[in-house]
Order: structure tokens, then C-alpha cells, then sequence
């Protein structure tokens, strides 16, 4: 009886140890194979804005490399932290996929009390591109031409200043303005670019701040006016607009830098992380991916994933501080 239980248990030791030897092959087999199905990429913003167009044109780019359908799912909503919160849940089987703006990843954790996530625990970022120039802009009603003049006409006009989400570059510039100025420009914060530029064109914003695509229908018609670029660099859709540092605004507050951030439940497979950093970098270069870059002024290529990573560290050692001391009350 000794040597035949001793025999069951060295049959059983062998079959935990023979497990991960067959398992091994065919799970990286499997990730082999991906896509092996649709792939959805979930977009914590409403459509018409920038985030969900690079998402749709992009994966379109990677649709037509795989041969695999790519399903853009808006979830807008809290700043972002609806569709991130739902992509936090997901399976990390490299078919969800979250489309955001780096806010939602940095300073949204400054801004909430509760996330319904963690940014850093529940997400691997894959890939992310610079946002590009997002410019100030005013109401045509809004009788100024500059940064200064805003000022000024704020400190004995009302002013909403329009932002596309809670702590987002736009609500930082506008806050930043009112705290070193002594203004009481009213923030009004929306789910995205999209309902911000209707309530533009409808005259209940004065001030306002996004990408100059989602705001060219209302360029066009002359309904508002660019009076700053908040960059180091000039707008290329809008070359004479001079920028913050331009016009005498050199605080960090008033140079905005973030990016569009491609990211993963955690636990995503290394192999398909990689793939879709690959493929999403390639996307810049793709007809889709070149036109819809072109029509948001956007030149710089998405990064890969080791270069975005090591980025957000660096955002948050910046922004977050820069929230803080503005003095937000998080929500």
C-alpha cells in the first residue's frame, strides 16, 4: 500500500508539473492567433470630439491589418471615468481596449475622491500620441483678441470658460487664470469637445479651449476666435495665432502638454500589448490614420508602449502637483 500510494502521489506530482509545460505552448499559441474576433476599443468620450476620431480612424488602420473587426464603444461620462472604469473590469484577454485623454489616467486622481479605478494598478498603457495644440478661444460676442484681453474683459464681464472635462488642460488654463489674475471666470465642465462646441456656437460659453478640427465648424462660420495657442509651439492649422509664451503667459499652467493614450486591462497578455503598440503606431501612417492626423493638426507619431510609460510618469510628477496647488477641491 506504501509503494502504491507513494506511485499516486509521484502520478499526481507528475501531472502538476507536465500542467504548464502543455499549457505554455498553447497559450503563447493563442496569442499567436491574435485577433482571433472583434476587438472593441472604448472611448470615454462622446463622439465628434478628438479622442473618438484617432480611435475610429485608427482602428480602422489596424481592422484592415488584422482582417479583424474593430467596434468603437463611447462611454462617455465623470470626466472619462465611466468608459475607464468599464475597461478597469474587463477581461485583460487583449480584446477591450480603452481610448483616452491622458487626464483621465493623471489628473482625474486629483480631481475625484473615488475613480472607480486605478490608474496605475488596473491599466498597461500600449501606446500614446501627443494631443497636439489645443487653442483658447472666445465667442464673437467676446470683444478680445488676446490672452490679456480676455483677462481684462473678465474682470468686468461674466465669463464661462468651457472645458471638456473636469481637470482637464482647459479647466487648469481657465483655473490658473482666475487664481493668478483674480478673476471669477465660471468653469463649465462637459462630458466632452462635442456638447462644449454647441453650447460655443450658442452663445452661452464666452471662452473656451479644444482641438481646432472639433472647433472648425464654428471657425468657419466666424462664430468664435483663436486668441492664443497654449504651447511652445504655434498651431499649424492656425499659424497666426501666437502662442501663450508669445504673449507674455510662461507659467507651466498656461503650456499645456498631454497626449491621447491607448491602454490595456492589466494582466493583458505581454505579447498582445506589444502587437497592438505596434499596429497603433503604424495606424499614424496608415490613408486613415494620415487624414484624420492632418485634419486635427496633429504631427507628432504615437509613442510605443515603453516610451508612453515611461512619459506618464513624468506627466504625473507635473500635473499633479499643479492641480494640487491650485487649490480643486476634488469632487
Amino acid at each position: 500500500m506504501k509503494q502504491t500510494r507513494r506511485a499516486v502521489l509521484r502520478g499526481l506530482a507528475g501531472v502538476t508539473v507536465a500542467g504548464p509545460v502543455v499549457a505554455a505552448p498553447f497559450i503563447a499559441r493563442a496569442e499567436a492567433m491574435w485577433p482571433a474576433k472583434p476587438v472593441t476599443i472604448v472611448v470615454n468620450f462622446p463622439a465628434g470630439g478628438l479622442t473618438d476620431g484617432i480611435a475610429r480612424a485608427f482602428g480602422q488602420a489596424v481592422q484592415q491589418a488584422t482582417g479583424q473587426q474593430v467596434i468603437i464603444d463611447n462611454r462617455p461620462g465623470a470626466s472619462g471615468n465611466i468608459g475607464a472604469a468599464q475597461v478597469a473590469r474587463a477581461n485583460g484577454d487583449g480584446y477591450t481596449f480603452l481610448h483616452t485623454v491622458s487626464s483621465t489616467l493623471v489628473q482625474n486622481r486629483a480631481m475625484f475622491k473615488n475613480l472607480g479605478f486605478d490608474p496605475d494598478k488596473d491599466f498597461v498603457l500600449v501606446s500614446g500620441m501627443s494631443s497636439g495644440v489645443l487653442p483658447v478661444v472666445v465667442h464673437k460676442s467676446v470683444p478680445v483678441t488676446n490672452l490679456k484681453e480676455l483677462v481684462a474683459y473678465a474682470k468686468t464681464n461674466k465669463v464661462n470658460f468651457g472645458s471638456w472635462a473636469l481637470g482637464s488642460s482647459a479647466h487648469i488654463l481657465a483655473q490658473h487664470l482666475n487664481e493668478k489674475f483674480g478673476l471669477s471666470m465660471e468653469i463649465v465642465t462637459y462630458k466632452g469637445e462635442a456638447p462644449m462646441w454647441q453650447d460655443m456656437g450658442a452663445g452661452s460659453l464666452q471662452a473656451a479651449m479644444g482641438s481646432p478640427q472639433a472647433m472648425n465648424a464654428l471657425l468657419v462660420k466666424g462664430e468664435i476666435r483663436p486668441i492664443a495657442a497654449p504651447s511652445r509651439v504655434r498651431a499649424g492649422k492656425l499659424p497666426d495665432v501666437p502662442t501663450t509664451i508669445e504673449q507674455g503667459f510662461t507659467d507651466d499652467a498656461f503650456v499645456v502638454r498631454g497626449w491621447l493614450g491607448l491602454a490595456a486591462p492589466a494582466g493583458t497578455p505581454k505579447e498582445v500589448v506589444k502587437r497592438m503598440s505596434d499596429l497603433w503606431v503604424a495606424a499614424a501612417d496608415s490613408e486613415p490614420g494620415r487624414r484624420m492626423m492632418e485634419s486635427f493638426g496633429l504631427t507628432e507619431k504615437p509613442m510605443p508602449h515603453e516610451e508612453v510609460t515611461a512619459d506618464y510618469e513624468t506627466l504625473k510628477a507635473s500635473l499633479i502637483p499643479m492641480i494640487v496647488a491650485l487649490g480643486i477641491k476634488p469632487e
